[in-house]
């Protein structure tokens, strides 16, 4: 595994906890499977993933374990957290240059292989932080977004085949809520990636029910008038407040 793949990790700005699970996973992923950069080069990620997947109805029919780890515990969650841990080192991979990402393994890359001068990359750059503040500010208190949604996802981003879910919750219901953050104003793509994080989860478990959160800035007219026909989703916008205070 690379050197510098935990400096990426914590220039996202996940905790030392989430830093550190994510190096474990990826490190016994690699142990079993080989050497990940070479794997993700050679373009065998997406069987890798498949191998990784193991779904509630796979539980529920006792089928064997798909992959070469023997995970000891509940099978399915062990998988599901090896399955981000590859994940995440694949999107790390693809902001080094290191080759193309699926869009399957992770359609939410932090990063694009482009000069660091280049202007572009900088307002990426500024709206994965605003990204990246927006889930922190909501994984402190998760109610203001909705009462009674309660964050399931144990702190960190799941991994899904279409990719990363932002912030995984259970409504007051019990249903499954996907939220999707967006910084400034989103386009109409949002509805197809939020959609695709849903419909991955039915997949898994289709006695489940899900629904989704988007939250942006603003939304333009194509999105509002997408989401009014599809009432599983729901649009929330955003504020940013700033505080003054004399300097002591």
């Amino acid at each position: 595994m690379r050197e510098d793949y935990k400096r990426w990790l914590v220039e996202q700005g996940y905790s030392d906890q989430s830093v550190a699970g994510w190096i474990t996973c990826a490190n016994r992923v690699e142990k079993a499977y080989g050497n990940l950069e070479d794997l993700f080069a050679a373009g065998g990620y997406p069987s890798l993933i498949e191998e990784l997947t193991y779904s509630t109805e796979d539980a529920r029919r006792k089928r064997p374990n798909p992959s070469r780890i023997q995970p000891g515990g509940d099978l399915r969650k062990t998988l599901a957290s090896y399955k981000t841990g590859a994940g995440h080192y694949a999107r790390f991979l693809a902001a080094a240059g290191s080759g193309p990402l699926d869009p399957g393994i992770a359609s939410q890359t932090p990063t694009a292989a482009a000069p660091l001068i280049d202007d572009s990359a900088s307002v990426e750059k500024q709206r994965l932080s605003l990204e990246r503040d927006m889930q922190t500010a909501l994984r402190r208190d998760i109610a203001q977004l909705e009462p009674g949604l309660r964050i399931i996802d144990d702190g960190a981003e799941r991994f899904v085949t279409s990719g990363f879910i932002d912030i995984l919750c259970n409504d007051a219901e019990g249903r499954v809520v996907v939220v999707e953050l967006k910084a400034g104003k989103s386009d109409p793509r949002v509805i197809g990636q939020t959609l695709g994080y849903m419909g991955d989860l039915m997949e898994d478990d289709p006695a489940q029910t899900v629904r989704g959160i988007i939250v942006a800035h603003d939304f333009d007219q194509r999105t509002r008038s997408a989401v009014r026909a599809t009432p599983q989703l729901r649009l929330y916008t955003y504020a940013v407040a700033f505080s003054f205070r004399p300097l002591e």
